[in-house]
């Protein structure tokens, strides 16, 4: 069996709980308490590029494009 992700593998492996099991074992990603993944973009969910200051969650992208809105300013 192929697939791009482990959430199609298991819809196909429902059938078969011994197999399900052991994909489930070693296949399944862990949880993650730190690191880049752990905060996506609240508004596309990039994972680069992250802003987090005051509390934005933001990629650079859809900053740029909201900076305004949110009251800050460019700076010459």
């Amino acid at each position: 069996m192929t697939a791009g992700s482990h959430t199609k593998m298991l819809k196909q492996l429902s059938a078969k709980p011994a197999k399900l099991k052991k994909y489930e074992k070693f296949n399944v990603p862990k949880k993650r308490t730190t690191g880049v993944n752990l905060r996506p973009c609240k508004i596309c969910g990039r994972i680069g590029g992250h802003i987090q200051a005051y509390g934005l969650h933001l990629c650079r992208q859809c900053f740029r494009e909201k900076a305004k809105s949110l009251g800050f300013k460019k700076y010459r």
